[in-house]
């Protein structure tokens, strides 16, 4: 009599408890874009996207607390991606560049225009807020602050000027993209030069 072998015991999934699962993370982040793609910040909800994703909500919300903060994900991948930052030993110069690339990518990305939803929600939800201000503006603005304190180490301007000279950039360009006006042909060089206190080359 020939005995049958025992059926091997099925192994359970390993639960990794608070670490993300790549797959996973890397399917809620393509499922984001593409809902943010479509219906842009307004239409965009963490239900849509675990059901496009196949995930769990409660595992959505651990990773990413708030809509805003699965936002910002999305968005700073993208921006990585689409906006170097450049380093041509000038302050002025480096901050041209990089605003126009800046700019363009707002112009040409879902994830750049959507930015604009996220300001206007941070004026009604304390959550949004919060994310906003901790966790997006220290993030998306450490490109800045390197190539102005680039600039203060080679004594281009003082390096107590630093912050100011950030709110200065950021309160710019924002009111430019919150009026939809990221013209490439604005005079960049002359309103970074007012903002830095350098030199402008372009002749008025």
């Amino acid at each position: 009599m020939t005995t049958k072998p025992k059926p091997l015991p099925v192994r359970k999934r390993t639960s990794i408890g608070s670490r993300r699962n790549p797959e996973a993370e890397a399917a809620v982040l393509a499922a984001a874009r593409e809902l943010i793609k479509e219906k842009g910040y307004a239409g965009f909800s963490v239900d849509e996207v675990a059901r496009r994703a196949g995930a769990g909500k409660t595992t959505i919300y651990r990773w990413y607390p708030a809509k805003a903060d699965l936002f910002i994900a999305i968005y700073t991948v993208e921006r990585t991606t689409f906006v170097a930052v450049p380093d041509t030993g000038s302050l002025l110069q480096d901050l041209v560049l990089y605003t126009t690339s800046v700019w363009r990518f707002w112009r040409s990305n879902s994830a750049g225009a959507a930015l604009r939803g996220l300001i206007a929600e941070a004026q009604g939800t304390k959550e949004a807020l919060a994310a906003l201000r901790e966790r997006f503006l220290p993030e998306r603005t450490a490109d800045v602050r390197h190539i102005l304190s680039a600039a203060a180490s080679r004594g281009e301007i003082d390096a107590a000027e630093i912050d100011d000279k950030l709110s200065l950039w950021v309160g710019y360009s924002w009111f430019r993209l919150l009026t939809d006006e990221l013209h490439e042909e604005d005079p960049l060089a002359s309103v970074m030069a007012q903002i830095t206190g350098a030199r402008s080359n372009r002749q008025s």
